[in-house]
């Protein structure tokens, strides 16, 4: 593994990382999924963002600005570190299929491909409950991005640099 940039917290520390199939960049913490479901991180773990290494039977890993989370085979989902806006509050998400990490907010897509939300709100983007047919989603620093399965997108959240000014956009070809 190799990865470049700030590394003041260390999160670039990567190197010696094998059999990694996905990786997740918080703000201050970088994290990786192993072959074997296992979760291992790299970075700042000033609110427990790394303690991530009992987690087993781990499909995806997202991670945010102090929380890493991890959506388990089962449809669960798990997290660690920052609970300060209730962003890691996933203990009872469950038939979740995706999930995405924003800067202070989680996101979940559910196995009937609605979308689920939770923490920091002061821009709307947990403001996703009316969501149908997602099958993809993103979240960013203060906003949340959804495709539907007939290739339209739908956001929320803040558009000061139009993060949100999604209109037109077809993806399905």
């Amino acid at each position: 593994m190799v990865a470049v940039g700030d590394n003041y917290w260390g999160q670039s520390e990567v190197g010696l990382w094998a059999d990694v199939v996905q990786v997740a960049a918080g703000r201050r913490l970088t994290a990786g999924l192993k072959t074997d479901g296992t979760v291992v991180a790299a970075g700042d773990n000033y609110k427990g963002q790394r303690n991530v290494g009992d987690w087993t039977d781990i499909v995806e890993i997202a991670a945010g600005f102090c929380w890493t989370v991890g959506l388990k085979s089962d449809g669960t989902v798990v997290g660690a570190g920052d609970v300060g806006y209730g962003q890691q509050g996933v203990a009872r998400w469950d038939e979740i299929i995706e999930i995405a990490a924003g800067e202070w907010h989680t996101v979940g897509i559910r196995s009937d491909k609605t979308v689920i939300a939770i923490g920091y709100n002061q821009y709307r983007q947990c403001d996703v409950g009316e969501w149908a047919g997602i099958i993809s989603i993103a979240a960013g620093g203060a906003h949340t991005v959804g495709l539907k399965s007939d290739g339209t997108v739908v956001a929320v959240g803040a558009n000061d640099f139009g993060q949100c000014d999604i209109g037109g956009w077809n993806l399905a070809g």
